[in-house]
């Protein structure tokens, strides 16, 4: 089973930017994406690369953050710019879509003054 090991949260002011990492336990030539879940609500899909390198953002994050991934198909990056306090969660990579086994422990993102 796929396992996704996840790291570079950490904490930072308003406007800072964070590069975060994902490594999956193996590969697969299949689309990832990047996750985030704030206490009492739903993981949402931040945003989401293809195995050809095509991405997609949520609306919230458009403009600022990057996806991207190497051609070996199990790492990929976020950089994270521009950071908001809404920003703030826990962040986690997994395929699209997801696989429900392979959740790692994630990366916790603060962003505050």
């Amino acid at each position: 089973q796929v396992q996704f090991v996840e790291s570079g949260g950490g904490s930072v002011p308003p406007g800072a930017f964070l590069t975060l990492s994902c490594k999956a336990t193996s590969s697969n030539i299949r689309a990832m994406s990047w996750y985030r879940q704030v206490p009492g609500k739903q993981r949402e899909m931040v945003a989401t690369i293809s195995a050809i390198g095509a991405t997609n953002y949520a609306d919230s994050v458009l403009g600022r953050f990057i996806v991207s991934r190497l051609n070996n198909y199990n790492e990929m990056w976020l950089q994270m710019n521009s950071l908001k306090p809404e920003d703030t969660a826990v962040y986690y990579c997994n395929w699209w879509p997801i696989d429900s086994n392979s959740w790692g422990q994630g990366t916790q993102v603060t962003v505050s003054s």
